[in-house]
């Protein structure tokens, strides 16, 4: 069932979107070659709980960590680790919800470390690009797909692989709500999108093939062809004047 929020739990989810927003940008400040993902993780909750929010991710569904810091060719759900050090050139992505006074944000980054190459930093440029592509379409009257089929048109024109196994999704007093949000499909299927629905539209985007592999851990996944991808993602709020992003400074 999609939630329909109230002008007052948007207000709600907006000041733990500026969290998440927050915490982004320290980690983007703080990021240097050399450092681990876990010290990443320590300062993002050190930072989340000082502002006297929630992990959201911390032991969801058993996720080990605060964060999700996948490199390189990992699509999400990169656990931190002392032993995953992040090198000049590396892009990094980074996903990172918060809860408070009951209610979610969830914004992933993709951020680049030192100086990486041209075809690097176009992809995190097009990966970004292709979320607000599909904000756009996020308008009282229009179909969740057509959310989706933009994000896939802009992506694939690029000649990019669009994650078929993850999807963007509602967000409230849940992390995750209905409806599911592919980034792929045609448009014009699926509910219409109304006012007061809060949705976390997040393009999952790689170099080369849209296919994915679980690894052992059962969260890390990575492209199947070994190839760089990236993540971009926001909470959104539907409004009778256009889409809003939550997750902003």
């Amino acid at each position: 069932m999609i939630t329909i929020k109230s002008p007052h739990e948007i207000d709600l989810m907006r000041e733990a979107g500026r969290i998440v927003a927050e915490t982004h940008q320290l980690l983007e400040e703080s990021l240097r070659p050399g450092m681990s993902t876990l010290e990443l993780n320590e300062i993002a909750e050190r930072y989340i709980r000082s502002k006297n929010a929630i992990p959201s991710f911390l032991n969801y569904c058993g996720f080990p960590a605060s964060i999700c810091a996948s490199i390189n060719e990992v699509v999400v759900h990169g656990i931190p680790s002392k032993d995953v050090i992040v090198h000049e050139g590396d892009i990094l992505s980074l996903d990172i919800g918060a809860i408070l006074n009951g209610y979610h944000g969830d914004a992933a980054r993709t951020i680049a470390c030192g100086k990486i190459s041209d075809e690097a930093q176009k992809l995190i440029d097009d990966t970004k690009q292709s979320f607000y592509e599909g904000m756009a379409q996020a308008v009282v009257g229009n179909r969740l797909s057509d959310i989706s089929h933009a994000v896939q048109v802009y992506a694939e024109d690029r000649g990019y692989g669009v994650v078929r196994d993850f999807c963007g999704h509602g967000i409230g007093t849940k992390m995750h709500e209905d409806p599911q949000i592919p980034n792929y499909g045609k448009p014009g299927h699926g509910p219409r999108l109304k006012a007061g629905m809060c949705l976390a539209i997040e393009p999952m985007i790689n170099l080369g093939t849209y296919e994915v592999e679980v690894l052992e851990d059962n969260w890390t996944t990575v492209t199947l062809d070994g190839k760089l991808a990236c993540h971009y993602e926001n909470t959104i709020a539907v409004t009778e004047d256009g889409p809003v992003i939550l997750t902003a400074l």
